[in-house]
């Protein structure tokens, strides 16, 4: 049996403000809009070989704004603009909690990441969480995986001292962090 390499081989990825812009409560699929480089950067992700998940906190659902059934409306929409194909995703993680719920699945909970990681024989030495907030990064921290930061503007980053204390590494796009890894 071969060792583990260390070529990323499990990316999970949070939606808004890394695949698509973050829109606050976004809940219609028309105000979908993808961030530059993420077709290119999921592409080459895809073609190294790495099975990719989506995991998003969705409070909104859990405040009563909108329903699952428009954060799924929405995630369609975000797969149909990506067009790499209805199985982009192994699978899809949507976190209903409102922050002040008991965490299940909402992140900075590692559950998601370890079921699928457990579900799929998947090795935490060779996956990453891949994000623009700090739950994001913690999760993965928390699940034992590699994070990393999509910080478009690292001057205007809000979560400077987190990121820098948890030690995740800043990419200005998800193009830029695709390109740093598989190169």
């Amino acid at each position: 049996m071969r060792g583990i390499s260390n070529v990323p081989r499990t990316i999970f990825l949070d939606r808004d403000g890394t695949l698509i812009e973050n829109r606050h409560y976004l809940s219609s699929p028309e105000g979908v809009a993808l961030l530059p480089g993420v077709c290119e950067a999921l592409a080459r992700v895809r073609e190294a070989g790495a099975k990719l998940f989506l995991f998003t906190n969705q409070s909104g659902v859990g405040r009563g704004y909108f329903t699952l059934a428009d954060v799924e409306g929405v995630n369609r929409r975000m797969i149909e603009m990506l067009d790499l194909g209805a199985d982009l995703f192994t699978q899809i993680c949507i976190a209903p909690e409102r922050p002040d719920e008991p965490q299940v699945y909402r992140k900075p909970s590692p559950r998601f990441i370890q079921e699928m990681l457990a579900e799929h024989g998947l090795a935490a030495e060779t996956a990453w969480m891949v994000g623009d907030s700090s739950s994001d990064w913690e999760a993965g921290i928390n699940a034992g995986v590699r994070a990393a930061a999509i910080v478009p503007d690292p001057a205007a980053e809000l979560e400077r001292e987190r990121r820098l204390e948890l030690g995740v590494d800043a990419y200005a796009s998800l193009l830029d962090w695709a390109s740093a890894v598989f190169g």
